[in-house]
């Protein structure tokens, strides 16, 4: 395994990490289409993690209504310490017009339900699942500050957040000197490159370390789906159709990604991995996955070397059309002085 640090923190992240997410929900959906996982395997898949050198795990509070964490709090168990915990919330936990969101009230008692299901007495990395347009950031970030100071949090992040959302929390945790979020945890994948108009760029700028979820597009781009009609029945991209793909566009990176696999004798999925892994200011990427043998060869991507002829074809075919008011902009040659 290899490690990046986390931000500009001093600790330091499993370059693939573990979603926690296939684990509960069987018999509920949309989570049984997800994983739907029983304690059983989910205490394989981390323990084949671990054994790996995977040192992050992500959840959330969300996931299969609160089992996975349950499960994940239970199979942990004894080696909870040389694991970084993470968890998001955000979501409607509960029926109550206040189980919701990003207010001082619903932070305190989602992060003690956290704690509780988890069995810890700390998150490592407690993040918010989206932005609440109703909750003054202030408010928010006040809260996770306090829960930083009262020892049960380590460090915040964000997830799914635009740019402008990001910075409008980081100005106020300057502005007020509150906790400051280490890390964004965003979609980015052959198929989804929205982040590099401005997101990315905002991370690598403001020194936040980017974890990436769905790297291969919700299974779209793990080479059991072709243009051609294949497709594997019981993949998670065959019953929830997430996140959304342009499929015309996604067949011709599929085609791409397979040229690439064999020239390296590997599985599409693993060089799809392999590129986000490469992409500049991606941290981690977190990976889920339903059997041990997805997850091992998930975490084989970590030590795929691809080529520059590789990461050139697959920038090219998955290359998105650049918006305004990126084509108007001064390039650093158009400084230099004309020839005379």
């Amino acid at each position: 395994m290899r490690y990046e640090q986390l931000g500009a923190t001093g600790v330091f992240v499993s370059r693939i990490a573990l979603g926690a997410m296939t684990f509960g929900g069987a018999g509920r959906l949309p989570w049984s289409r997800i994983g739907g996982l029983d304690e059983k395997a989910a205490d394989e898949l981390v323990g084949l993690a671990l054994d790996a050198g995977v040192n992050l795990i992500d959840t959330a509070d969300m996931y299969a209504a609160g089992e996975c964490e349950e499960i994940l709090g239970r199979v942990l168990g004894p080696r909870r310490q040389g694991v970084l915990l993470a968890t998001k919330l955000l979501a409607r936990m509960g029926t109550g017009p206040n189980d919701i969101g990003l207010s001082r009230l619903w932070i305190t008692r989602a992060l003690e339900d956290s704690l509780r299901r988890l069995r810890t007495d700390h998150i490592d990395l407690y993040q918010i699942h989206s932005f609440d347009p109703l909750t003054p950031v202030e408010e928010t970030l006040a809260a996770l500050d306090d829960a930083v100071r009262q020892g049960k949090v380590r460090y915040i992040g964000a997830s799914n957040l635009a740019a402008w959302q990001m910075m409008k929390f980081l100005g106020a945790s300057q502005l007020h000197g509150l906790e400051r979020f280490v890390s964004q945890q965003v979609y980015y994948s052959l198929a989804g490159r929205d982040i590099e108009r401005e997101i990315l760029p905002m991370a690598v700028d403001h020194k936040l370390a980017t974890l990436v979820w769905s790297p291969l597009a919700g299974g779209f781009l793990s080479g059991k789906f072709d243009r051609n009609g294949t497709r594997d029945e019981t993949a998670r991209r065959a019953l929830a159709d997430f996140p959304p793909v342009d499929r015309e566009r996604a067949w011709d990176i599929v085609d791409t990604l397979r040229f690439v696999a064999a020239r390296h004798d590997v599985s599409v999925a693993r060089v799809a991995i392999a590129w986000v892994l490469a992409r500049p200011g991606v941290t981690s990427v977190i990976v889920g996955a339903k059997r041990p043998d997805q997850l091992t060869e998930n975490l084989a991507a970590v030590d795929l070397a691809l080529t520059e002829d590789d990461l050139a074809e697959l920038d090219a075919v998955s290359a998105p059309l650049v918006p305004y008011p990126d084509w108007c902009r001064l390039a650093p040659d158009d400084r230099l002085p004309l020839s005379s």
